[in-house]
């Protein structure tokens, strides 16, 4: 991989696959920019690091898989999320990889790991990228972190097909929550905001990304 160039393919990855979907935001694009993609990615995929697809990540020890979520929808739901840098933002679920582009945009960022050998593997990898604003922590991700609530932010790593209400209880007032509501082409990415202690959402773009776990109807839901 002598001639693998890491900036140069995050300059690629910014021009073609994420300001071509409508990313405009300065910040979202230079947190792209200065996050090396390849370092969250698994020995054996770091040479399609920056092709615009998830990225499965399986650790020995682990209960299942993450996904680094693909570059193109993981920016438009960045932008969503209107990050500011006095932001504290609690993130669920993201092998990693989102943690650390938050970070670039917030903050403090709590990253959210329900299964404690992804959660020490990310927390190594932000450590070594130098994202030294991110604290990993391992709980239930349906519960969200209350410890440290309320949250400016709450970015959700995955799809999902319902958000409970504890996850909507440690928004801050004024606060947001970003998620893709539906799996595959049904997704439909979504921002919560708060305010007057009440919670309402829109409808901002259609995506397909991967399910989170914890974050799944149960047998025999219907919509």
């Amino acid at each position: 991989m002598a001639d693998f160039d890491s900036l140069q393919l995050r300059r690629n990855m910014v021009d073609s696959q994420i300001r071509t979907t409508d990313v405009t935001d300065l910040r979202v694009l230079e947190a792209f920019l200065a996050v090396p993609r390849e370092a969250f990615a698994p020995a054996d995929r770091k040479a399609v690091a920056y092709a615009d697809t998830d990225i499965e990540i399986v650790a020995e020890g682990a209960t299942g898989p993450r996904h680094l979520m693909k570059p193109s929808p993981l920016a438009r739901l960045v932008q969503l999320a209107e990050v500011k840098a006095t932001d504290v933002v609690l993130e669920i679920g993201g092998a990693g990889y989102a943690a650390a582009i938050l970070s670039k945009l917030a903050s403090a960022v709590i990253a959210l790991d329900d299964d404690p050998v992804h959660s020490i593997r990310a927390g190594a990898l932000l450590s070594r990228t130098g994202c030294d604003n991110v604290v990993t922590v391992i709980g239930e991700l349906a519960k969200g972190y209350p410890s440290e609530a309320p949250y400016d932010v709450v970015f959700i790593g995955g799809a999902a097909d319902v958000v409970p209400a504890a996850v909507f209880e440690q928004l801050k007032e004024g606060g947001r929550l970003v998620v893709v509501e539906g799996r595959g082409n049904a997704g439909i990415a979504k921002v919560y905001g708060k305010h007057d202690g009440h919670v309402a959402g829109r409808k901002a773009f259609n995506a397909s990304v991967r399910p989170i776990p914890g974050f799944l109807a149960e047998a025999g839901f219907v919509f």
